[in-house]
Order: structure tokens, then C-alpha cells, then sequence
């Protein structure tokens, strides 16, 4: 998909774009609840929990829709960690959701030193439409600030496909109904 999307014009030159999508049988407003609950702390990336928390993410994706996480804010922390968080850029509900930040080669959150490998944005778009399936494209935007960036980047960007990919069916399967059920609560009595 080569069309501008909500937040592309926050990196105007990038180096790398990523762009993925998925049609999902449900309006936007059903698709909205899930991607506005994400990130770490709140309802997760909804891909592997289990590979991300062997990097420390302490990532526990939702099952179900939480609504003390339905109003993410411009300026708003997206955690990918605990210690790690770019910033909310952009909220359109239920359209569009961009978050914006620079880490660093140890992972650290450098939003706004300039010192920094790459500044990157991440997308969650449901483009407006009448009718059918909804699509959720998720777009990432790379650009380069060091010379040595591309190598960096690069190597995430492929864990990126993978986890995104993965992100993408498991937002899918909660709206559709298909995916993982919320736990039922023992009673100790």
C-alpha cells in the first residue's frame, strides 16, 4: 500500500517503510476497542507474549476489552517495555493511532536526543470505508540518524514481520471471536 496514511507526514524522508494489513469481518468502531488498549502494561501487542518477555517486556496480551485503556492521548507513553516509550503522536478514533519515538542500540527510550540511532513512527490505521470487512494496516517508518542505523533497523525490522504479522491475526481472531478466551476466575471458597 503506497497511499498516505494518518502520521506519515511525522518522518517525511524515510529510509524504510514497512506497511502490513488484514481484513477483519467487523466495523471499525469493533476494531477500535483492541488498538487503542495496546501496549505493555495495558492490553499488549496481542503477538508472541512469550518471545517478547524473554527480552523483559513483562507483555501480557488482553483477551478482552478493558475500558479504563480506551483513551489513549497525544503525548500518552505506547510501553513496548518497561523501560521503553514512545510517545502517543496521533489519535483519530476509530481511525488511526500513531505513536512516535527513537530508541537506542541498547533498547533504551531516546525520544528526542538526537544522538539516537533512527526515529521511527508505527501506524494503526482502519482507513474509512462503506461496508464490508474492516482493514487494520499497520505501517512502520524508519529514518536513519546515525550512519550505522540501516544495520540496526534492518535486523529489527525483520523480528518487526514476523511479530507484526502475528499482531495483526491476533486482533483478527479477538474481534472475530476466534481468539484466545478471557480466563475464568477460581473461587476459593
Amino acid at each position: 500500500m503506497s497511499r498516505a496514511l494518518p502520521g506519515d507526514d511525522l518522518l517525511p524522508r524515510p529510509d524504510l517503510v514497512a506497511t502490513r494489513a488484514i481484513s477483519i469481518d467487523a466495523p471499525a468502531e469493533a476494531v477500535w476497542p483492541w488498538v487503542a488498549q495496546m501496549g505493555q502494561g495495558r492490553g499488549g501487542l496481542y503477538s508472541y507474549d512469550w518471545l517478547e518477555n524473554l527480552v523483559g517486556c513483562q507483555m501480557v496480551s488482553a483477551t478482552r476489552v478493558v475500558q479504563e485503556w480506551q483513551h489513549p492521548s497525544v503525548g500518552d507513553d505506547f510501553r513496548l517495555h518497561p523501560d521503553v516509550a514512545p510517545k502517543v503522536a496521533m489519535v483519530e478514533p476509530p481511525h488511526a493511532l500513531v505513536v512516535r519515538g527513537a530508541v537506542s542500540a541498547t533498547g533504551q527510550d531516546g525520544s528526542g536526543d538526537p544522538s539516537m540511532p533512527y526515529d521511527f513512527t508505527w501506524a494503526f490505521v482502519l482507513p474509512p470505508q462503506s461496508g464490508g470487512p474492516t482493514r487494520l494496516v499497520v505501517r512502520e517508518r524508519y529514518l536513519y540518524l546515525s550512519p550505522w542505523a540501516s544495520l540496526l533497523v534492518e535486523a529489527v525490522s525483520m523480528v518487526s514481520a514476523v511479530m507484526t504479522e502475528r499482531m495483526l491475526r491476533g486482533i483478527r481472531d479477538r474481534v472475530e471471536g476466534t481468539g484466545p478466551r478471557p480466563r475464568a476466575v477460581e473461587s476459593s471458597g
